[in-house]
């Protein structure tokens, strides 16, 4: 496929080996504005927003994906299939499911459940367990350990559906060590698989559904600002 792709309005070269990715394009637009050196657009393609500057002189983009993996799944395939983008890193949101994890906790995904069929494509004879690159991992938990922060390595919940009708659908999930539920992990580590490319999750905690506790916008500010400063560090 010629660039510019159906969903990305950016020619070949525009886009860094390296791409940050929260679901919210305006926070693609923060970031890019607050920690990048001359941030230029590089797409407004359906107001999925996407910005290449430099992080301590090194090349970085970041770049919107929407939410659930579906919408992942054609922003991360395009960018590692048509624009030679090697690595992806999510920074988003989470709700927790133990009750250790506290609102701003670090969750370092290093594997994503789904309950979402987008595994299924690849016709495989089995379950596909996505993961995501132990490399980054292990850098991500060290640079948020330099940093003094509080986070978990595990297991995420990667769920099709924010509202969910069945109540013991969560409890199930918890009951086997699930650390928290988010929508687009999954997508992404099976993007990631089957193109060769590197990805990993690094998510804030912001609700605990299972104490009732959710953020205030100072609280998820600072959250979101240690989140998107731990993943800078593996650029």
């Amino acid at each position: 496929m010629n660039t510019p792709t159906p969903h990305i309005g950016a020619k070949a070269g525009e886009i860094a080996p390296v791409v940050l990715m929260p679901g919210d394009p305006l926070r693609a637009k923060w970031i890019a504005e607050n920690y990048l050196e001359n941030p230029v657009c590089y797409t407004e393609v359906r107001g999925m927003l996407g910005f290449t500057g430099t992080y301590k002189g090194k090349p970085v983009s970041v770049q919107g994906s929407g939410m659930g993996c579906p919408s992942m799944g054609i922003y991360s395939h395009e960018l590692y299939a048509f624009y030679g983008v090697e690595t992806i890193i999510r920074v988003g949101s989470a709700g927790a499911l133990q009750d250790f994890l506290d609102i701003g906790d670090l969750v370092i995904a290093q594997g994503a459940c789904t309950d979402s069929h987008f595994p299924e494509q690849f016709g495989l004879p089995g379950t596909f367990a996505p993961i995501g690159d132990f490399e980054l991992m292990r850098r991500g938990a060290d640079a948020a350990s330099k940093k003094g922060l509080r986070y978990v390595v595990g297991n995420v919940l990667s769920s099709d559906c924010f509202y969910v009708d069945d109540p013991e659908n969560l409890p199930k999930w918890r009951n086997m060590g699930v650390l928290a539920v988010e929508m687009e992990c999954a997508a992404l580590y099976a993007n990631a698989a089957r193109l060769g490319k590197k990805a990993l999750g690094i998510l804030t905690i912001s609700d605990c559904p299972f104490k009732g506790t959710a953020t205030t916008a100072e609280q998820r500010q600072n959250g979101m600002k240690d989140m998107i400063e731990t993943a800078l560090e593996l650029v």
